[in-house]
C-alpha cells in the first residue's frame, strides 16, 4: 500500500491507548499520527503525558514520543488531522456514547474499544471471524448520524474471546445452554501488580457488570440486521461468573455446553481447527492464520505458556472432555489486552478497510 492511512487515538495515555500504540508501530496499513487524551495531558509530548506510567514489556516506539497530545475534546481540531481513530478514553459511559458520535458526526470512523455503544441498535459490534457483516447496519446508522462516512464500530468485552468463538464453530451442533466461569486478568482492569497490590496472591469473585456483558453480548454477535438494526439471538442461554485473579494478561474460561446435537469429540475438535472466517480469506495483517488452536495435553492452555499464541491474536482451547451433566466441557484462554481489546479492533479496522468502510479522507 503506498500511503498509509492515518489513525488517532483517543485516551491514548491509558494501558489500552498504549497497546494500541505498540500494536500499530510498523503497521502495514496504519500510522498513528495524532494521539488525544484528558486536558491534563493535552499540550504535553506524549512521552511527557505518559511518563512513568508505561506499562507495555516493549519499550514505547520512538515514532510516538514526540507527538503533541491533543485535548480529546477538541474533536474538530483532532479530526481533521485523522482518517479515522481508535477510541479507548476513559470516561462516563454516557460521555463516551457522545464523544464517540460526535468523532463520527466529523465524518471520522471510529472503531472503539468501549462498552458504550455495544448495544446501540445500529452499532455494529463484532469479532471479524464471527460476524463481519453486521458491518452491513453501519450505512442505517450514517442514516441517523447524518454522515456520509463517519460512524462508530465496537469490538466485544474481553471476557468473552476465550469462549464465544468455540460456540460459533460449534454452531451447527446447536449449543443451547451454557455455564462459564472466567479467571480474569488485573490488565482487564487497567493494572499491573505495581498498580495493585492487594491482587497479588488473591482472587475477588466479582468484576462490576462483566458478567452481564459475558451473558449477553454473544447473543447480540450471533444476532441478525432487522429493519437496520440487529437483533440479538435468543437460541441460547448463557449463564456466567466472572473472577479477577493474579494473573497479568489473559483470561481463562471454564465453559460446560449442552447440545440438541450430540457431537463426538472428534467433530468437536475438527470444527475448531478448521474454523476460519474473513481475516483469514484475507490474510489482513494482524489476523491470526489458526485461529484457535485445540492442546491434547490435560495441563493446557496455561497463561504463561499460551497467552501469546499467534501474537496474542489467537485463542487457545484444552480439557474438550465429555460431562456428566452438561454434555461437553472445555477450557478457554485468550489474551485480553490484544485479542480481547486493542488487538481486536485493530482486526475490526483491517476488515473495515477491507471491506470499504475506512478510507482515505
Amino acid at each position: 500500500m503506498s500511503e498509509k492511512l492515518k489513525v488517532g487515538i483517543l485516551g491514548g495515555t491509558g494501558m489500552v491507548g498504549q497497546r494500541f500504540i505498540a500494536l500499530l508501530e510498523n503497521h502495514p496499513w496504519f500510522e498513528v499520527v495524532t494521539i488525544a487524551a484528558s486536558p491534563r495531558s493535552a499540550g504535553k509530548t506524549y512521552e511527557e503525558a505518559v511518563g512513568d506510567r508505561w506499562k507495555m514489556t516493549t519499550p514505547m516506539p520512538e515514532a510516538v514520543k514526540k507527538i503533541i497530545v491533543h485535548n480529546v475534546n477538541e474533536v474538530e481540531e483532532v479530526a481533521k488531522t485523522v482518517d479515522f481513530v481508535f477510541s479507548a478514553v476513559d470516561m462516563s459511559k454516557d460521555e463516551i456514547k457522545a464523544i464517540e458520535e460526535a468523532y463520527a458526526k466529523t465524518e471520522t470512523p471510529v472503531v472503539s474499544n468501549n462498552s458504550a455503544h455495544r448495544w446501540t441498535p445500529d452499532v455494529p459490534m463484532v469479532v471479524p471471524e464471527i460476524n463481519p457483516e453486521h458491518f452491513e447496519v453501519i450505512e442505517f446508522q450514517k442514516k441517523r448520524l447524518g454522515t456520509t462516512r463517519g460512524f462508530v464500530a465496537v469490538k466485544p468485552n474481553c471476557s468473552i474471546q476465550s469462549y464465544a468463538p468455540v460456540l460459533t464453530a460449534w454452531k451447527e451442533f446447536e449449543p443451547y445452554e451454557v455455564v462459564a466461569t472466567t479467571y480474569q486478568a488485573i490488565s482487564g482492569a487497567g493494572k499491573t501488580f505495581k498498580d495493585w497490590p492487594e491482587m497479588v496472591e488473591n482472587i475477588i469473585p466479582f468484576i462490576g457488570g462483566e458478567e452481564e456483558k459475558s451473558e449477553q453480548e454473544p447473543l447480540r454477535i450471533w444476532g441478525k440486521i432487522e429493519d437496520g438494526v440487529i437483533k440479538k439471538a435468543d437460541d441460547v442461554k448463557i449463564t456466567c461468573q466472572c473472577i479477577r485473579v493474579p494473573v497479568l494478561n489473559g483470561h481463562t474460561a471454564a465453559v460446560f455446553v449442552k447440545f440438541r446435537k450430540k457431537p463426538t469429540k472428534e467433530q468437536l475438535v475438527e470444527k475448531l481447527v478448521n474454523f476460519k472466517g474473513l481475516p483469514q480469506e484475507l490474510d489482513l495483517p494482524s489476523a491470526p492464520k489458526q485461529f484457535i488452536q485445540v492442546m491434547e495435553e490435560e495441563n493446557r492452555p496455561q497463561v504463561t505458556l499460551d497467552v501469546d499464541y499467534e501474537n496474542g491474536m489467537g485463542i487457545s482451547v484444552g480439557r474438550i472432555r465429555e460431562d456428566s451433566i452438561y454434555d461437553w466441557k472445555f477450557v478457554g484462554l485468550s489474551h485480553n489486552t490484544v485479542r480481547g481489546a486493542a488487538g481486536g479492533a485493530v482486526l475490526c479496522a483491517e476488515t473495515l478497510k477491507a471491506k470499504g468502510y475506512i478510507t482515505k479522507k
